[in-house]
């Protein structure tokens, strides 16, 4: 379909913290934007869990904001498409009613239940070798071993609320839930399938494995459809019509989880071409045209919404966390807003060769060592160190955990060695990070519209669906282009955070021991 100028895509991008939502044109141009809030509650230790009914109520209150702003916003809405993090779980019965708070991301309670899980002798890697021969060779991967994938957690409830999992029809994911709720379809896409590690991602066998499933004990029934991304997953009911200010019968698309939208989004669509994102977590991702797998470092490639095109993924647990508990920590910041941290940290001065080292694993860490039970460090402390020199080594200590991560995924096969790398993330505008980043990973590093990877990605998916693009990969030069901030690595800051990078590298390893 040839689209008209005045066309456009609504595309609702939902964090840990809030929704943001924006409003974009056939050539993916941000025409408006708003944001709204939603609470995060930790019920216990480890527990992390969300009202999806919030995440409802957010979207609806920031398209009011947006209509306010595009007035004719319902009469030139074309479709409306979710990204939204992953790896949560939302029970429903067959009502389509919930049964129970979303537990989201970050809830490590199944850590222990998830090493149960994989483990048994003999072992690799903390795997039973039957177990992860069989992960590997079906999903390219398995759950890891701190309880954050789907399949700990549904064990989890299986075991400890009976009455829940007996009465749930459907486990879904946070955008599938969103999709449930915007349309009554019951659908998921390929990342979000994925991470469940109960789908089959060989290539012409991509859907539900009955022997993985099986294998976990759990029904297939209570899984929803896996859809491409570019599809379209239902058309808006009356009631979600009426919440949403949007007209019934609107085209609701299948969407994608945030790492594929941020990776479609960040323009970095090339096989082999990396992206860097640094929100509240971190994360090195990239698109190769086959699958990758590195058990021993805890990443691997998985099947992304666009047609299964394999999607690289090396996360790790604190990047924005650890900018905005320093920040609170040592005070002086007007807020854990990206605009607030990014003015607290311009003015923290040069880094020294005797700041202390800091280790980021505020929340354990995934890649390259997924480990639950690893906790941060500031090593070196002395009564000389003022607050600037901790605020210092906080930036400098995501940076060269991502480093870390990228001395990993840098070996694989095909990663482009000579392609800039492009920063999106609330942690992108601290262009302080940017320059440490690009000293710390000795590549040239690209920040263009940080904040908004994943509504532009969502947006892609949305605009192949409606016709704009014949695949979502002929989105690159629009995604590609435009204002952009570039950071080249400096041989001063290089050789600094070399030296730091290699106390790093042979004191590491004893800095884990103290937690296992």
């Amino acid at each position: 379909m040839q689209p008209r100028a005045e066309d456009l895509v609504i595309a609702a991008d939902f964090g840990t913290s809030g929704v943001k939502v924006a409003a974009l044109d056939p050539q993916l141009a941000l025409i408006a934007t708003a944001t709204a809030a939603y609470p995060l509650s930790f019920p216990g230790p480890d527990r992390a869990e969300q009202a999806p009914d919030d995440w409802w109520a957010a979207l609806g209150q920031a398209l009011a904001e947006l209509a306010r702003a595009i007035p004719d916003l319902d009469a030139r809405a074309r479709a409306l498409v979710f990204c939204a993090q992953m790896c949560g779980l939302v029970c429903v019965d067959a009502r389509a009613r919930l049964l129970r708070p979303a537990i989201i991301w970050m809830d490590k309670r199944a850590g222990a239940l998830s090493r149960d899980m994989n483990g048994g002798f003999p072992a690799i890697a903390g795997y039973r070798i039957d177990k992860l021969l069989m992960w590997t060779r079906i999903a390219n991967g398995a759950p890891s071993h701190n309880g954050m994938d789907p399949p700990a957690k549904m064990l989890w409830l299986k075991r400890h609320e009976p009455e829940v999992w007996a009465a749930a029809d459907k486990l879904l994911d946070v955008k599938d839930w969103l999709i449930l709720k915007a349309t009554g379809a019951c659908v998921t896409t390929a990342d979000s399938a994925n991470l469940t590690w109960m789908m089959d991602t060989r290539p012409g066998r991509e859907g539900w494995s009955p022997r993985l499933a099986g294998r976990l004990g759990i029904p297939l029934d209570k899984l929803p459809e896996i859809v491409d991304g570019t599809a379209v997953a239902g058309h808006l009911g009356a009631a979600a019509a009426a919440d949403l200010g949007l007209t019934e019968g609107l085209p609701v698309i299948a969407g994608a989880g945030d790492v594929g939208a941020t990776a479609i989004g960040s323009g970095a669509m090339a096989d082999g071409q990396l992206h860097a994102y640094a929100g509240t977590s971190a994360w090195l991702s990239g698109f190769f045209p086959s699958r990758r797998i590195d058990i021993f470092h805890a990443f691997a490639t998985i099947s992304s919404s666009a047609s299964y095109r394999p999607l690289l993924i090396a996360t790790q647990e604190s990047a924005g966390t650890a900018f905005a508990w320093a920040a609170r920590l040592m005070g002086g910041a007007a807020g854990d807003g990206d605009a607030a941290l990014a003015a607290l940290y311009e003015g923290i001065g040069e880094g020294r060769a005797d700041d202390p080292v800091f280790v980021p694993w505020l929340a354990g860490e995934r890649v390259p060592v997924d480990d639950d039970r690893l906790r941060g460090v500031f090593y070196g402390l002395s009564a000389q160190h003022d607050r600037a020199a901790l605020l210092r080594a906080t930036l400098e200590g995501v940076a060269l955990n991502m480093r870390w991560a990228l001395d990993k995924v840098a070996r694989q096969k095909g990663v482009r060695h000579d392609l800039p790398i492009p920063l999106v993330g609330g942690a992108a505008v601290n262009p302080v990070f940017a320059q440490m980043l690009a000293d710390a990973l000795k590549r040239r590093i690209e920040v263009r519209a940080p904040r908004h990877a994943g509504v532009r990605g969502a947006a892609a998916l949305a605009g192949t669906a409606l016709g704009w693009f014949d695949r979502v990969e002929a989105a690159t030069p629009v995604l590609a282009s435009g204002p952009v901030a570039v950071y080249e690595p400096q041989e001063a800051g290089m050789a600094r955070l070399d030296a730091r990078a290699a106390w790093l590298d042979r004191h590491r390893k004893a800095l884990i021991s103290l937690y296992r």
